[in-house]
């Protein structure tokens, strides 16, 4: 059973529980705390799953500009992509759309990789190629888990998810800015 799933089989399964309970509880009388417990709990569960979930995506900062705009729109398309994704893990939205999202991420960083070293080739990036193998490192890392996820292998597409959203957010905070100055000098914008 997809991760998902039992989320959400154990979320159903709490639910009913919890209305048991109050049932029992008020079976015992109307001062009875427990069901009263209860109701406010179920209360505050959209709220608190809202807030749990909410921890689980991406949000663009200003902090992550490289301050050159293409590279930043394709950095904002990244992270909703990422998010896109991490919607079909959290929630059973079908192999199809779980795929599909997959894809996408795939696609467009490998198509983000290629506009990216494009500009520093142009315009001679000193560290072109450790950049560039920063790139094809991740490539290959997400080639893996694309491989555990085509066997079936539980839980490989939320190890992928975990990943490229802990990679892109370093890459972009961490190797990504050390062109920028380098590219705006250039007259990069």
């Amino acid at each position: 059973m997809h991760n998902s799933s039992l989320q959400t089989f154990g979320l159903s399964l709490f639910i009913v529980l919890a209305f048991i309970v109050i049932g029992i509880g008020f079976m015992f009388g109307i001062d009875n705390p427990i069901p009263w417990i209860m109701i406010a709990v179920l209360a505050a569960l959209p709220y608190i799953h809202k807030r749990i979930s909410a921890r689980q995506y991406l949000a663009w900062d200003d902090k992550l500009s490289v301050g050159i705009e293409s590279i930043d729109e394709d950095h904002k398309k990244l992270i909703g992509l990422i998010n896109t994704l991490q919607t079909a893990v959290m929630y059973p939205s079908g192999e199809t759309y779980e795929r599909q999202a997959l894809k996408e991420v795939v696609d467009y960083t490998i198509y983000h990789f290629k506009r990216e070293e494009e500009l520093m080739l142009e315009f001679n990036y000193p560290d072109y190629e450790p950049h560039k193998k920063t790139h094809a490192v991740m490539i290959g890392k997400v080639g893996e888990f694309m491989e555990a996820y085509e066997q079936n292998s539980e839980g490989a597409i939320c190890d992928l998810t975990k990943y490229l959203k802990t990679w892109l957010i370093k890459h972009i905070a961490g190797t990504d800015q050390q062109y920028t100055s380098y590219l705006h000098e250039k007259g990069v914008k």
